[in-house]
Formats: structure tokens, sequence, C-alpha cells
């Protein structure tokens, strides 16, 4: 196994390439959690995954709360499948609590505090009554509350991490933006079957982030978990007294790497013509690495400087440049910068590529496209 193995087989694990997802809640499932802060460029994520599917198809899945969008794992915003959410809740809950404990002290939640707010805003969203951000804060202004800056993100988020709230169907403001919305995690999350305990938990998470993201290193799954590394290898250890063929290893530059089989991975032929993704910075092929990222090149993400673009232009799975959309008067503009194409006789298939790329953003959106 070599470089060009492990990205090739990132990109079909990951769904970026052929057999794509049925569906947004098929590509979620796939990958356990999708980072999703945001959410105009995480939709784009899933569609990726999902053959032919639009802006629109993804968000009625949101709406309809088959996917839901919540703080977990590390934590951070997340799309999770309703049906996973409760048991992995449940398995990141305690340290995501004890991530969170001196932000907790900073701003005066302790237990008391967190059980009476977390009443006000169960009480504000029963019944199907989904409510915004601002519409929390002023209920919990209306008992109390400061219901602002730091106190306000870190109440709803502890109500997100005890399993009080998660996302409602999301609303649009004046200027066509879709908001959040929050609704209460009982009525929005069926009380599927899971894992029967921690352990068993432990083994699901693992075995899912390897197969949907391999070849990838124990500390890779560490990062992207929020678990601990001796967590990871209980699950790896777990995985593979049930199941010794669940996952396979390999070694490359030194480490040991974990994959779905897959047979012969190497010998593939690639398209004459390059092959151009434009993939948001926090898109789990790049944020589902740490210690094995920089297979694909480059160094994202990367923050924006003035006015350049942050998400990630790859060519056949590397980083070659970056992107961002420009929405105005229902249309968009892509503007999309890259280096030059080593190895190649000039940018010509490339900028054919990249076109072919816009052209399907554009599809993705419903909406009239154009580059930069």
């Amino acid at each position: 196994m070599d470089g060009d193995d492990v990205v090739r087989l990132r990109l079909r694990r990951q769904q970026l390439r052929p057999p794509h997802a049925s569906s947004p809640e098929a590509a979620v499932k796939n990958l356990l959690a999708v980072q999703s802060q945001e959410f105009p460029y995480a939709r784009w994520s899933l569609a990726q995954r999902t053959a032919g599917t639009s802006a629109a198809a993804v968000e009625q899945a949101v709406a309809d709360g088959v996917i839901l969008r919540t703080h977990i794992l590390r934590p951070t915003w997340h799309f999770v499948h309703r049906d996973d959410l409760r048991w992995l809740l449940a398995l990141s809950a305690p340290r995501l609590h004890q991530g969170n404990r001196g932000i907790y002290r900073q701003t005066g939640i302790d237990a008391a505090t967190a059980a009476r707010s977390a009443r006000v805003l169960a009480a504000a969203v029963a019944d199907g009554a989904h409510k915004t951000r601002e519409e929390l804060a002023a209920e919990l202004q209306r008992n109390g509350f400061a219901g602002k800056g730091l106190e306000l993100a870190y109440l709803i988020m502890h109500a997100e991490i005890s399993g009080v709230l998660t996302s409602g169907t999301p609303v649009r403001s004046k200027g066509g933006a879709l908001r959040q919305t929050y609704a209460l995690f009982d009525e929005r999350v069926p009380a599927a079957p899971g894992p029967a305990d921690r352990p068993a938990a432990l083994a699901e998470l693992v075995r899912r982030y390897f197969q949907s993201r391999g070849p990838a290193t124990a500390k890779d799954c560490a990062d992207w978990s929020g678990l601990t590394l001796t967590d990871v290898r209980l699950g790896l250890a777990l995985t593979l007294e049930s199941d010794a063929d669940a996952l396979e290893t390999a070694v490359l530059d030194g480490m040991e790497v974990y994959f779905s089989p897959v047979g012969s991975y190497s010998g593939e032929v690639p398209d004459e013509q390059p092959r151009i993704d434009l993939i948001q910075c926090y898109d789990e092929y790049v944020m589902g690495y740490s210690r094995t990222r920089h297979f694909l090149g480059g160094t994202a993400p990367a923050m924006p400087e003035r006015d350049t673009p942050m998400h990630v232009v790859l060519r056949d799975g590397r980083m070659i440049g970056s992107w961002r959309h420009v929405l105005t008067g229902g249309s968009c503009e892509l503007d999309v910068r890259v280096g030059p194409d080593p190895g190649r006789s000039g940018n010509g298939e490339t900028n054919r590529a990249i076109d072919a790329a816009v052209e399907a953003y554009g599809k993705f959106l419903e909406l009239p496209v154009g580059r930069r």
C-alpha cells in the first residue's frame, strides 16, 4: 500500500466515488457523523456522496428530522442520523461535559443552573414548538437568566449534550438564509435499537469509522471522535474479537492503519482526465484524519486571509487550491483558485474538470452558476 492507494480507498469508502449513497441520510449513516458548522457547504458534502441530490433534498431530510444537526464528538456541529444519535450521545456526553467544565465554571453553569435552564428550554420547545436561538434566549431571559454571550451558547450546548434539545425544522431568514431551530430531543429522536453497553458502543463507533474512512490510524479515530486512544484500542480489540475479518491492517510510513476489506486496492487505472472535487474545508475527507491528513496534500483547512477562499479544491483526491461560493440575486458565482498543474502540459485539462465541477454545484443549488 502506498499514498495513491490510500487516496483511492478513502475516496471510495467516503462515497466521493461510486458506489454513492442512495440518499443524504444514507450518506450520513455511512459516515456516522458529518461535521456541519457551515450549513450551506455541509449540505454539499452530503450531496457529493449521493447521486443527483439537491440542496433542497438535504434541507428536507433535516427538516423531517431524519438527519439531525447537533453538538457532538469534539464537540462541534455534526449531522447525525436520528437512529444513531441516542447511543452516540450516551457514549460521548461524559467527555463533552468534562471538556466544557472550564467554560461551565466561567459562566456559572453548575448542576443546579443547568437543570433549571433545561426545564425552561424543554418547556419552550415542547409539543413541536421549534424555536431559534434568539427565541430560546428570550425564554431564558424571562426566567432570570442573562441569556446572551457564552452563557447562552453553553446553556444550549449543555442541553444538547444532555439529551434535552436537538435540531428542529430550519427556518429561512428575510434574506433567504436557513436558520437553525431547536426541538425537544425526545420528540425528535426515536428510541431506536443501538449498542447494548459502552464497550459495544465503542466497538460500533470504531468499526464504522474505519469502514467509512480507512485506511486510518487509531490516533486518527481518537482525534476525530474525541475519545481516548485507550478507548479506540479497546473498540478495535472488541471489533476484531467478534469478527476477525471486519478490518484489514497494513503498515504505512511506519504507522499501522486499519480499513474495510476491499480486495485488491492496487493496480487501478486512473481516469485519463483529472477529476476535480470542490469540497468544504470541514469535509470528512479532511477532518476525518489528524495523524494521516497529509495524504491529501496541502495544509487544509486553512484560515482565509482577506478575500481568500478557504474551501478545498481536490484534483484526483489531492489538494491543489481553494474555493468559495458567492450567492447574489438568485445566482451563484464560484471563486476557484488553483496552482500550477505539475506534470501536465498546462492547465487546460484541469480547467475543463473545474468547469464540470462548477456545473455540478449549480445543479445541486438549482441556480445559475458561473466561475470567477
